[in-house]
């Protein structure tokens, strides 16, 4: 079914507006960013992305989401755990629980370095593979996709293992381009996932100023757009000891662009404050809507998507 087919877009997986100056993270700073998901122009439901304070140099991922269209349900929790020496990610471990309509699964792999192995539990099947430097889970290889593009990367390639089998992906770099959402306007750097048929096209839009964090990603059918994907909100947590916190709301940076700052004194104070970032978009009526323009006539291709 597509809605659970969409989920693999997200897992697999996708803003600046005025931001302070200072305000400067990387792919691998704490956060949590939260998006919907729409299916024509249907919203099937949202998704969640967490990375939390390192232990030393291990890092825990964690992706969560709650789709549902009509009587069919989707719900998945995917953690992924990988280490970090500073330029490369390494997974360790990943862990996909899936449960709605349909058969429950779980999809796990480990990763033996020590054997060059990766052991594979997909369902029911038990397999092992090889392991190279250009393997990841799909968790993983969206922050190595970050840091990647961060490096100045314009052209990139992984191998992911999920759902018992290995594939690969390759990606380019298209140029800059401005988006407008109902969150706001973003610079961005827009991604293609490149496929040898232009029948099938998937586009995404990054922000450099956040890290590269994905603002949207949306997947065409024959130049009908199918999935649309959108950042709702996002937080940035600086973890170095002192620092101060500060938040605030795109409606109060969209204020500031316009002139009206509030209070002078607060806004002294905030240059020298180190910050947490924390944007949530709410639509006049208080909810927040995305709304694609068709209905998909077949499901996308399956997996990573950052």
């Amino acid at each position: 079914m597509y809605v659970i087919k969409s989920q693999l877009i997200l897992s697999g997986l996708l803003l600046t507006s005025s931001l302070p100056a200072y305000a400067v993270v990387d792919p691998l700073t704490p956060q949590s960013a939260e998006y919907q998901v729409n299916y024509g122009s249907i919203e099937l439901g949202r998704a969640r992305y967490q990375l939390p304070a390192p232990e030393g140099n291990i890092y825990h991922y964690r992706f969560d989401s709650d789709l549902s269209l009509l009587m069919l349900t989707d719900k998945r929790t995917i953690k992924s755990t990988f280490s970090f020496d500073g330029k490369k990610l390494t997974p360790m471990r990943y862990i996909q629980q899936r449960t709605g309509t349909g058969s429950d699964f779980s999809d796990q792999t480990a990763y033996v370095l020590d054997q060059k192995l990766v052991h594979s539990s997909y369902k029911d099947k038990r397999d092992k593979f090889p392991y190279t430097d250009d393997l990841y889970d799909p968790l993983s290889a969206q922050l190595q996709f970050r840091l990647d593009i961060t490096a100045g990367a314009k052209t990139m390639h992984y191998d992911l293992l999920k759902s018992g089998k290995v594939d690969d992906y390759d990606f380019k770099v298209l140029g800059q381009e401005r988006i407008t959402l109902e969150s706001g306007s973003y610079d961005t750097v827009k991604i293609e996932v490149v496929r040898e048929s232009t029948k099938r096209q998937t586009f995404f839009w990054m922000a450099p100023q956040l890290a590269y964090l994905p603002v949207q990603l949306t997947h065409y059918e024959k130049g009908s757009k199918q999935l649309d994907i959108k950042l709702l909100n996002y937080q940035f947590e600086q973890n170095a000891i002192g620092q101060t916190r500060i938040k605030g709301s795109i409606s109060e940076h969209l204020d500031a662009e316009n002139g009206d700052t509030g209070n002078s004194d607060t806004g002294k104070e905030n240059k020298t404050q180190q910050p947490t970032l924390e944007s949530k978009v709410t639509s006049p009526e208080g909810t927040t809507d995305a709304k694609a323009e068709t209905k998909p006539e077949t499901e996308p291709e399956p997996g990573f998507k950052p």
